[in-house]
């Protein structure tokens, strides 16, 4: 695996941990519950370490970008699966132009040396 193509898997991976703490943060109930406290904050120190490793080979603002685009988009979709929230054209639409921006930003940015 190429140094650069292992960059993009870091920081999808860190996108991912970034939805799972976004979604974590609601069972924490304010930081009181412990167990869940103590995932949610791991999450975010797992996020914050990919995004790092990832941010070696990809320039800041592409990085920055598309790790919260992966979080934002999870994150909704998440909740509209899991918990319950709104599934309207609109909301769908807005997440599909996310994403769609998530993509030019990768096809048209190329990893810093």
């Amino acid at each position: 695996m190429t140094r650069e193509t292992e960059a993009w898997l870091q920081l999808v991976v860190a996108g991912l941990f970034e939805v799972a703490w976004a979604i974590g943060i609601k069972y924490t109930e304010g930081f009181t519950r412990l167990v869940p406290s103590v995932l949610t904050v791991a999450g975010m120190i797992a996020s914050f370490w990919f995004l790092s490793r990832a941010l070696r080979d990809i320039p800041v603002g592409t990085g920055y970008a598309i790790w919260t685009g992966i979080g934002a988009v999870g994150a909704a979709i998440v909740g509209m699966i899991w918990l319950g929230e709104a599934r309207t054209a609109a909301r769908i639409a807005s997440l599909l132009m996310i994403v769609g921006g998530i993509v030019a930003l990768k096809l048209t940015t190329d990893s810093a040396r």
